[in-house]
């Protein structure tokens, strides 16, 4: 745990209150969903019109399917499920995955032919699919590995990956730090990117890390940090986000909420990092005045809440060994 005490703190503004608000009805909604309530599952307003993320990544949907259909699900040899992790996450959408599933039957690195994977990827491309999420800002790479098309890009850099045995590599780390670093130094990867990459990747078992061991502030979070603090005082951008994780139970304490963790998990680096993203969002309606602070010139949220009442099947990393966890290929509530 890292002191704080010689250091002048951050000076907050009303949106950090709003942060420890929004964090703990997000978690309310969510375990009103997994009781299997019907909506509306909040009297927020803001969160019963917009679409927000969890509180913790590892709930919300991309990271679920990651858990349950990609990383526990096939041989559990470091290449194999570093090559499934990549493939999954350089696309981050579900339907680009299926589809490359029922093109090869599995995703495999043993199996992998560049020729066919874009063969595969450019016809739905031509048919109008979107293979690339829209979350994620990413580089064409046209620059780097000189093709017009995205995807054959993205395939050549992980075929660098792999010919430079980036999962043993990433093995030997002894710190998430130096993990992060080794992922930086390839090409297309920036500090967002390699940091998302890196979380998931240590959902499976390639890596060990806590999650409390680093933090690199994508610029969401950064976004955040200037609508929560008027001033960050003697701290860095992460050192802001480790004190918030730190300091979460009594942020909660001071404003009497009771926040629902994860049977123990307490909100760890990455959550804190994605809550100030979200509440960068969220801030947009509910703080209309602090519109100018942040990232200049968003002033809505884009994404509308759809209520979706399919019963929920939460998968977590078999090493978290939550209480309310059943093994099965990865820990499933």
């Amino acid at each position: 745990m890292f002191t704080f005490r010689k250091l002048a703190l951050p000076k907050a503004s009303v949106v950090f209150k709003t942060l420890w608000r929004f964090a703990a009805e997000r978690q309310e909604i969510f375990f009103r969903r997994l009781q299997g309530e019907p909506p509306p599952w909040t009297a927020d307003a803001v969160m019963a019109n917009y679409r927000f993320t969890n509180a913790y990544r590892v709930l919300d949907r991309v990271s679920q399917f990651l858990l349950a259909r990609v990383i526990y699900q096939g041989p559990q040899l470091p290449e194999e499920v570093f090559f499934r992790i990549m493939v999954f996450k350089i696309f981050n959408r579900i339907d680009t995955w299926e589809l490359l599933v029922r093109q090869f039957g599995e995703v495999s690195w043993k199996a992998y032919e560049f020729i066919q994977y874009d063969h595969t990827l450019t016809e739905a491309s031509d048919r109008g699919s979107r293979i690339f999420s829209a979350a994620y800002i990413m580089p064409s790479g046209k620059t780097t590995f000189g093709d017009g098309r995205k995807h054959r890009n993205y395939l050549r850099l992980l075929e660098q990956m792999m010919a430079e045995r980036l999962p043993g590599r990433l093995t030997d780390c002894r710190t998430m730090e130096q993990a992060f670093e080794l992922l930086r130094s390839f090409p297309l990867i920036g500090d967002f990117l390699g940091y998302q990459f890196l979380i998931d990747l240590n959902y499976s078992q390639l890596l060990s890390f806590s999650e409390m061991d680093f933090v690199a502030p994508g610029p969401g979070a950064k976004a955040g940090l200037r609508k929560c603090f008027v001033d960050l005082g003697d701290l860095s951008p992460s050192d802001a986000i480790r004190w918030m994780a730190e300091c979460q139970q009594e942020n909660f304490a001071a404003l009497g909420l009771t926040f629902r963790d994860l049977w123990g998990h307490h909100l760890q680096l990455i959550d804190c990092q994605n809550l100030l993203c979200e509440v960068d969002k969220y801030s947009r309606v509910a703080h209309p005045e602090f519109n100018d602070v942040g990232q200049q010139g968003r002033h809505r949220i884009k994404q509308r809440f759809e209520p979706n009442q399919t019963p929920l099947r939460c998968w977590f990393p078999p090493k978290w060994k939550l209480a309310a966890s059943t093994e099965l290929r990865g820990h499933e509530v």
